[in-house]
């Protein structure tokens, strides 16, 4: 005698069988629609490496929001513009305006020239979003000294020098509460990376993992006078940098046995955690690493019971 299989239905899933599900087997993919409000109005911003990417959504969202926004580059200014134009042309009523402005962050005297500019153009400072970064990929034992120094100086060195001149302006600032109830605002981009491994991509990881101390540093450092430091976390994100990863359907069913939700992410779901944290709405958070990574970080490995 034999009995017929019975078709797998998701509600009674079995632990062991999660990793063998089929996307006709899950629920559609709904993305969010958030109310855009204005929660940074009279605000200044600042976002390294905003040409494209996450750090052009975020340029657009700070600006949707309210805030005015410096859109830092290096070497696309085509791109910067094409932010601006995407930032001032948002079709929110509150929407703030935009300059951009060529610096390399892992430069001193360029990051002092930027803030200097910036404080010229909006009178000041309130929010600096630490993003640009780059990958210069190699086995450890081809990777060289250049490849190494440049991955840190851009990733981590940039993000200091970048949060020293920010704090010296909201130190000498101080508080405006008709603005908001912190003197300043600084959001790091990180990465998953900080605190998981990644073989081949050595720098990269190094330079994440010191950016999630020298956040947490600087939070306790600074937060009696009223600024507050966090990091985002992304995971697996739609931008053109990481494009083979997700562009064939072969490549994003692989990426997927990564991602416990099953999706990838978006720049907007960056966007809208730094509308909020350089909002008085996350005003009790600071010295925070929150991950956006649909679950990257909870060893999907393990799904299926090890």
């Amino acid at each position: 005698m034999t009995t017929a299989t019975q078709p797998r239905r998701p509600g009674s899933m079995n632990s062991t069988l999660i990793r063998d599900l089929q996307p006709h087997e899950l629920p559609d993919i709904e993305m969010p629609a958030c109310e855009v409000r204005p929660v940074l109005k009279g605000q200044k911003a600042l976002v390294t490496g905003a040409g494209s990417g996450i750090g052009r959504g975020i340029a657009v969202a700070l600006c949707a929001a309210g805030a005015d926004v410096m859109v830092n580059y290096v070497g696309d200014e085509a791109a910067a513009g094409a932010t601006v134009e995407e930032a001032t042309h948002c079709g929110c009523t509150n929407r703030g305006r935009a300059i951009i402005h060529r610096a390399d962050v892992s430069d001193e005297a360029q990051v002092t020239d930027m803030f200097r500019r910036i404080k010229d153009e909006f009178g000041t400072i309130d929010i600096l979003v630490n993003n640009a970064g780059l990958q210069q990929d190699a086995p450890i034992e081809e990777m060289t000294l250049a490849q190494w120094s440049k991955v840190i100086s851009v990733n981590l060195t940039g993000q200091f020098l970048c949060a020293r001149e920010a704090i010296r302006e909201f130190k000498r600032r101080g508080v405006r509460k008709d603005v908001s109830c912190a003197a300043g605002k600084i959001i790091c981009i990180s990465s998953v990376h900080e605190v998981i491994p990644w073989a081949g991509h050595v720098n990269y990881a190094a330079s994440k993992g010191g950016v999630m101390l020298l956040m947490k540093s600087i939070a306790q450092e600074v937060a009696p006078w009223r600024i507050r430091v966090n990091s985002i976390c992304p995971g697996a994100i739609r931008t053109p940098i990481n494009r083979p990863a997700w562009e064939t359907p072969a490549a994003y069913a692989e990426l997927m046995k990564l991602i416990p939700y099953k999706r990838i992410g978006e720049v907007e779901d960056i966007a809208r955690l730094a509308v909020w944290l350089a909002s008085d709405e996350a005003d009790y958070v600071t010295g925070a690493s929150l991950f956006v990574d649909g679950g990257m970080t909870l060893y999907p490995g393990f799904e299926a019971g090890g």
